[in-house]
C-alpha cells in the first residue's frame, strides 16, 4: 500500500519531470484541506492564511456550497452558455445585480473565468461604451497575466520580464501611498493627461480599493471619489478591480463599499466561485449592453457549477451574520499585528483594510518568515513590488483558537527570522 509520505514523493518527482519550472511551488503537497486547515502529504497540518491567493474567504470546503456543487454535479456539469441559457449562470448575475454597490439593480453581469479575463472584458466593455481606446492603470497594480492585463500591471518581476511588447494605450499614473498624497496621485494623473493622453481618448482608469499583489495598500479615504469626480469631468468609466479585495474580504461585499463611491464598472473572482473558477464583469446595463451581440462570452465562462458554488457564496457574504464576523477578524487581526509590530521593530509596517491585512519587512527577511511559519504549521504569502509584504487571507469563518495559533507562529517566525 503506498503511503501519503510515498504519494508525496511521487508527486514531487513527477512535478519536477513533468510541470514546468517557471510554475512556482513550495515543498508542500495537499492531500486534504477544510475550514482553515490544510492536510498535507507528510501528515502534518497547517493552518491556512494563503487561502489559495484570496479564493477561499469562506474556508475549504464549507458544507452549503459544496452540496450545492454536488447537485449541480447530478444534473450537468458544462453547458455553454452561448449553445444553452442556464439557470446557475442567471442566478448568478441576478445576485450580482442586487449587491452592487449602487443605487437599485439596472445592472447586468457577464461571467468568465478568472480575475485577468474579467479584467480584459472590462475593458472591452468600456471601450466599446466610449468609443475610446485608452487605459490607464496605477503603480503597484496587478490585474493579471494576460497580454493586456500583464500590460495594466506594475510589476516586472516575475510577471513581465521577458514577455513583451505590451498592449498599446496602456498609460501608468501614480497611486497614493507613503510619501504621495491624494492630491499629489491626482495632480499627477492631470499631468498623464496633459503630456501624454489626451483624457477623451481615455475610455477607463482600473483600479484596485486594496492594491493585493502591490502590497496590500488600501487606498486613502479620499481618493476614490476625487478620482470618480475627474474621471466623470472627462468622461472616464471609473474599474473597480475586486478581485482579491472583494467577495466579502474586507467586511462588506465590496472593498469599495468603504469609500461611499459607485464604480461604473466592478470586476469580481478569486473567492467567488468558492474554490471553483470564476470571475464577473458588472455595471449598468446600458454599458454591459453596449457591446455587440457576440462579442463578449467563452466557452467556459460561466460554468454551470462554478456558479451553483457562486451563489450560495454570493448569499453568504451578504449576510448580517459574515459581515459581523469579518469585521470580528479585521479588528483581531489588526489588534495582534499591531502588537507585534510594537514588540518587533524588523516589522516596518501594518497596514490593510477590515479582514484583508499585512505586514511590511525588509524584502530579505520575508522568505525566511514564511519558512519558518511553515516549519511551525503555518501558510504563508508574500506581495510587494519587491516582496517586502507578508499578506494575511485566514478564512473570515476561521475559529479563535485557529486564528491564535496562526498569529502566535507568525509571530514567532518573525523574531526567529529577525533574531
Amino acid at each position: 500500500m503506498t503511503t501519503s509520505v510515498d504519494a508525496g514523493k511521487d508527486v514531487r518527482a513527477a512535478r519536477e519531470r513533468y510541470v514546468s519550472a517557471a510554475v512556482t511551488a513550495p515543498p508542500l503537497v495537499v492531500v486534504g484541506a477544510k475550514g482553515a486547515r490544510i492536510e498535507a502529504d507528510d501528515g502534518r497540518t497547517y493552518i491556512d492564511f494563503a487561502g489559495g491567493i484570496g479564493c477561499q474567504n469562506l474556508g475549504h470546503g464549507p458544507s452549503q456550497v459544496v452540496q450545492a456543487i454536488h447537485d449541480q454535479v447530478d444534473r450537468y456539469l458544462h453547458q455553454c452558455f452561448m449553445v444553452g441559457a442556464y439557470e446557475p449562470y442567471v442566478e448568478v448575475c441576478r445576485r450580482l445585480a442586487e449587491l452592487y454597490p449602487g443605487p437599485g439593480t439596472d445592472y447586468k453581469s457577464v461571467l468568465v473565468n478568472s480575475g485577468a479575463e474579467a479584467v480584459e472584458n472590462a475593458v472591452k466593455v468600456a471601450r466599446a461604451a466610449t468609443g475610446r481606446p485608452a487605459v490607464v492603470a496605477f503603480d503597484r497594480a496587478f490585474h493579471g497575466r494576460t497580454l493586456l492585463t500583464m500590460s495594466l500591471t506594475s510589476k516586472v518581476v516575475p510577471y513581465k520580464r521577458g514577455f513583451g511588447p505590451f498592449a498599446p494605450e496602456v498609460y501608468r499614473a501614480p497611486a497614493p501611498h507613503r510619501g504621495l498624497s491624494s492630491d499629489e496621485a491626482l495632480s499627477a494623473l492631470v499631468h498623464l493627461f496633459e503630456a501624454d493622453v489626451d483624457p477623451e481618448s481615455v475610455a477607463c482608469v482600473v483600479l484596485e480599493p486594496v492594491q493585493g499583489e502591490g502590497g496590500f495598500i488600501p487606498m486613502p479615504p479620499d481618493f476614490p471619489k476625487a478620482l470618480k469626480d475627474l474621471c466623470e469631468t472627462h468622461g472616464i468609466l471609473y474599474v473597480d478591480d475586486e478581485v482579491q479585495a472583494g467577495v466579502g474580504r474586507t467586511g462588506p461585499v465590496w472593498a469599495i463599499e468603504h469609500y461611499g463611491v459607485v464604480p461604473d464598472l466592478l470586476v469580481s473572482g478569486k473567492s467567488l466561485g468558492g474554490g471553483l473558477p470564476l470571475a464577473a464583469v458588472t455595471g449598468r446595463a446600458a454599458l454591459m449592453d453596449a457591446v455587440h451581440v457576440g462579442g463578449l462570452g467563452g466557452t467556459f465562462g460561466g460554468n454551470p457549477v462554478s456558479c451553483a458554488a457562486a451563489a450560495v457564496v454570493l448569499d453568504t457574504v451578504a449576510s448580517p451574520e459574515y459581515l459581523r464576523q469579518a469585521e470580528a477578524l479585521g479588528r483581531t487581526l489588526r489588534e495582534r499585528l499591531d502588537a507585534i509590530a510594537a514588540a518587533i521593530p524588523a516589522v516596518v509596517e501594518v497596514r490593510g483594510l477590515g479582514a484583508m491585512q499585512a505586514i511590511e519587512l525588509s524584502p530579505e527577511l520575508v522568505p525566511p518568515t514564511i519558512a519558518a511559519a511553515r516549519e511551525r504549521g503555518l501558510l504563508l504569502l508574500s506581495c510587494g513590488l519587491h516582496g517586502e509584504t507578508i499578506r494575511l487571507l485566514p478564512p473570515v469563518t476561521i475559529g479563535d483558537e485557529e486564528l491564535a495559533r496562526g498569529l502566535d507562529a507568525l509571530e514567532g517566525a518573525l523574531r526567529e527570522a529577525a533574531a
